[in-house]
């Protein structure tokens, strides 16, 4: 089975960009939809923050709408996440996974390494 393989995080200054990708090293895992989820520091819960599905469609989550962009190709497993306007607030690990597996709710699901990013003056 092939492993997700999350990059781009880094330290940025509030107002800040960054570019996430994601993609599998290995086996393709078959799907329709990805996307990216992120946990913020002393929480357990990941939230997911933006998705893509085959085709194109996209969902964000309030908390970020209008300040972040998915893109890629599920069905490739790679997409990305372009990250602008930065806060405090979005400061988290970073991680890609399959929306339709429910991995943030379902016990003991696959998460790859993430990405850390930083947002502080």
């Amino acid at each position: 089975q092939g492993q997700l393989v999350e990059s781009g995080g880094g330290l940025v200054q509030p107002g800040g960009s960054l570019r996430l990708s994601c993609t599998v090293s290995g086996s393709i895992f078959t799907a329709n939809a990805m996307g990216w989820y992120r946990q913020v520091p002393g929480k357990q819960q990941r939230e997911l923050v933006a998705s893509i599905i085959v085709g194109g469609t996209t969902v964000y989550a309030d908390s970020v709408k209008g300040r972040f962009t998915i893109s890629g190709d599920p069905a490739k497993n790679t997409i990305f996440l372009q990250m602008n306007a930065l806060k405090p607030e979005d400061t988290a690990i970073y991680y890609c996974n399959f929306p339709e597996r429910r991995p943030a709710t379902v016990p003991g699901s696959y998460w790859g390494q993430g990405t850390r990013v930083s947002v502080s003056s």
